[in-house]
């Protein structure tokens, strides 16, 4: 999982073209999202591509992220799914017109999307005891860079709506965001209202 990550510092260069804060909502709309947001395209991840989606309902959240090493998305190698409460608090010291969102993981599941031994080493699944194609729930032991829920069952991120989506923040490069002080300070491009 942290192959390939320096791609994110990269992103953070793009946050500039991002709308003015005048132009995002406030914390009561984004704690009261309804909906489904997902990548407008394949975006570059983990030293592949990958594919977001959110869903939002009643306070709850989830993801389904999927990762392949092709831009057609033919080459897949796993699919990670996550969902939980999430609290939306003060807006960011560093990042206009974002608020410090607490994500809860409530449970964590993966599924392995490729067979070839030398892949799932490289990305450190080799020891998560994982079949192919069977979706594993790592929520108790966690696998590769993903903790135990027991260990980090919260994501600290950011959270803006404007009017190209919903944007979340710039993941660090050891995909550690488990405490408040791993806050990201820059956003990505935005998810889309499906």
């Amino acid at each position: 999982m942290k192959t390939g990550l320096s791609f994110l510092a990269a992103v953070a260069t793009l946050c500039s073209a991002l709308p003015a804060a005048a132009e995002f909502a406030d914390a009561g709309t984004l704690q009261a999202l309804q909906g489904t947001y997902v990548s407008p395209k394949v975006e570059a991840w983990y030293g592949g591509f990958g594919t977001r989606e959110f869903v939002f309902r009643d306070g709850q959240w989830s993801l389904i992220f999927t990762h392949a090493l092709d831009p057609a998305m033919t080459m897949r190698t796993f699919q990670f799914r996550t969902g939980g409460g999430y609290a939306v608090g003060a807006p960011s010291p560093v990042v206009e017109g974002a608020f410090q969102t607490v994500f809860d993981e409530d449970w964590k599941r993966v599924t392995l999307l490729t067979d070839v031994p030398e892949i799932v080493a490289g990305m450190g699944m080799a020891e998560c005891n994982l079949t192919v194609n069977l979706e594993a729930d790592i929520s108790g032991t966690g696998c590769a860079a993903w903790r135990p829920v027991a260990v980090c069952g919260q994501d600290h991120d950011l959270l803006a709506l404007s009017a190209d989506g919903l944007h979340f923040g710039v993941r660090p490069a050891d995909n550690d965001m488990c405490s408040p002080d791993k806050t990201p300070t820059a956003l990505l491009p935005a998810v889309v209202a499906r």
